[in-house]
């Protein structure tokens, strides 16, 4: 199976870093964000190659440098020029590096998390759907809550770990690659949202499945003021990669 790397968002939560620096070189741990990624998706053996899709014409050509000058990645990397065209345009534009491919893994590059691949792999096939997403119901919060009783403070909790009444959609998923039969149906595919425009109406068929990731530890890297603020839960994740 292909692993799909998008690294090609603007990233405009992280100006004014990102308009010199992709937001995929965001430095952790004195590595690019990017790095991480790749190096934990190699590690899977299901994972037998990872492309990268950027705009290399731009911004992103310092990726693929990267790259170039570390070669310690022992799966085989490709780079491909985007389509600037939206999600659902850049998976079309992607269909003949997939085209021997059943499945293929999409992970946008803002996640980071040590997510067991090879898991959320089984579980996709077992659910026999044309989509899986990782999802999580708990969710530790960046500020301290209050218990409240009475209109009286009884206690505080730093930064606690909450349970959601929604299941919270990360930017990873299982693609049949039949979705991408379904995109190029659509009339247009310039900035098509791969959510709601493609995956909302077959979840109304029940062909999308969620794997919860549980409290396993995960952050979306939109800035570098975000690993700052974040160092701890950021840490926890390296060590698990």
């Amino acid at each position: 199976m292909k692993a799909v790397v998008l690294a090609g968002g603007r990233g405009t939560r992280g100006r004014p870093f990102t308009d010199y620096i992709p937001k995929a070189m965001i430095p952790i741990h004195g590595k690019p964000l990017i790095y991480h990624i790749v190096r934990h998706l190699s590690s899977f053996k299901i994972i037998d190659e990872v492309i990268i899709l950027a705009d290399f014409d731009g911004l992103g050509k310092q990726i693929e440098r990267y790259f170039e000058n570390h070669s310690e990645i022992k799966k085989p990397l490709r780079f491909i020029q985007d389509s600037q065209s939206g999600t659902g345009g850049d998976l079309v534009h992607l269909e003949k590096a997939l085209s021997k491919e059943s499945e293929f893994l999409l992970w946008f590059v803002d996640n980071l998390t040590p997510l067991d691949v090879k898991d959320m792999y089984q579980y996709h096939m077992k659910k026999n759907t044309l989509a899986t997403i990782a999802t999580r119901k708990y969710r530790r919060e960046e500020t301290g809550y209050a218990i409240v009783e009475e209109g009286v403070v009884v206690e505080f909790k730093e930064k606690p770990t909450i349970m959601l009444e929604m299941a919270e959609c990360l930017g990873i998923y299982i693609l049949d690659t039949k979705i991408l039969d379904i995109i190029k149906s659509r009339k247009t595919r310039k900035e098509m949202n791969l959510s709601y425009d493609i995956l909302q109406p077959l979840s109304k068929k029940g062909k999308i499945s969620a794997y919860d990731i549980g409290k396993q530890p995960w952050i979306d890297v939109d800035s570098p003021s975000r690993v700052e603020r974040e160092k701890d839960l950021v840490d926890a994740i390296v060590r698990e990669l």
